[in-house]
């Protein structure tokens, strides 16, 4: 990995210290200690709601207090990591709503939103209770996030977990957790 890659953890969870944010931090420790980290619990940082203004005429409104946190933070990183547990079969709602800020940043041509996130990387990491080909609509939403905007996909991490510290006692989980950041293939989706 090249020294200059900065990794952003966005923990969505509705629980601090949950399930994938145990499985999280256990694959960033096998990160190189070159490798920046930054973690940014989401409902530490709420964002407003998202309101689509791309056909109301108006001017080019920056993003503003944690709508500019996130947005800094995000152009900052080499390596985007969403860390969300599975709520029906999607990404949280915090997480989602950052993705919908996602789309007024697009919107906006001076922040050149799409140039800007083209080359990181997106991964993911996602603890469930249920079996993990119920993560397929978050691996796809992940997916196809990075696709549109021509980031590489580093994959999914999967953990299985309900009661706090359950995965822990997933072996297959905290084994992939070890070798998840390590040598992905970074190919552009």
């Amino acid at each position: 990995m090249p020294d200059e890659r900065s990794f952003l953890f966005l923990l969505g969870s509705a629980r601090a210290g949950g399930n994938t944010e145990m499985l999280a931090r256990r694959a960033a420790k096998e990160l190189p200690r070159s490798a920046k980290q930054r973690w940014i619990r989401t409902s530490e940082v709420p964002l407003t709601p998202f309101v689509d203004r791309k056909h109301d005429g108006e001017d080019f409104v920056p993003p503003a207090g944690n709508e500019r946190l996130l947005y800094d933070a995000t152009m900052a990183a080499t390596d985007l990591v969403i860390a969300s547990p599975v709520y029906w079969y999607s990404v949280s709602a915090s997480v989602k709503l950052y993705f919908d800020h996602w789309a007024g940043w697009l919107d906006q041509p001076e922040l050149r939103f799409k140039d800007q996130m083209r080359g990181k990387t997106l991964w993911g990491v996602s603890a469930l209770a249920e079996r993990p080909e119920q993560t397929e609509p978050v691996i796809g939403t992940l997916r196809k996030t990075a696709e549109y905007l021509g980031m590489h996909w580093g994959g999914q991490l999967i953990g299985n977990g309900s009661r706090p510290g359950d995965v822990l006692l997933d072996e297959g989980a905290l084994k992939a957790a070890e070798t998840f950041f390590a040598g992905a293939d970074l190919v552009r989706v």
